[in-house]
């Protein structure tokens, strides 16, 4: 059975309504074959990250950047991820496999730099891009949760039997 890791920050009552939707959609009675698991960024294990075979990030933009804790994530796993370092110990393109993910961030007043953020660091890792990045401005309406819904089915639809 393929895994799909939810891997999140969710401190706030909005962030917590997109990661709602996000495991929702991922878990719809349509898709069949996908274990689907979701971590706090702080709480997610090696194992967690050694048998995942597609990923959604979900982060609040946090003074133009991606959430502390899922920097962290990061921080802790790159390599285990499959990151690829330069010689300079700077990251480098990514070559191999393919695990799809998706993204989602939600902001008050900006989400640019979370998303660049994030992006910078994937595009160093053997992860393709499955669909659009979920961008959420100020309050999460209906909308914004279906996208989020949408998101969290594409990616486990790619994994699904």
């Amino acid at each position: 059975m393929a895994r799909l890791l939810i891997v999140h920050h969710s401190p706030t009552p909005s962030t917590q309504r997109l990661l709602d939707a996000v495991v929702a959609g991922a878990q719809d009675d349509a898709i069949s074959g996908v274990d689907v698991v979701v971590r706090a960024a702080l709480s997610t294990s090696l194992d967690d990250v050694a048998a995942t075979d597609g990923f959604v990030l979900g982060t609040s933009a946090n003074f133009g950047y991606m959430s502390g804790a899922l920097k962290h994530f990061f921080d802790s796993f790159f390599l285990d991820l499959g990151g690829a370092l330069s010689d300079d110990g700077s990251a480098s393109g990514s070559a191999g496999g393919k695990k799809p993910y998706g993204l989602w961030v939600h902001g008050r007043y900006d989400t640019t730099g979370a998303v660049r953020s994030v992006q910078s660091i994937v595009g160093a890792l053997p992860w393709v891009q499955a669909a659009q990045v979920l961008e959420v401005m100020g309050d999460v309406d209906a909308a914004a949760t279906d996208s989020a819904y949408e998101l969290g089915a594409t990616v486990a639809a790619l994994l699904a039997d």
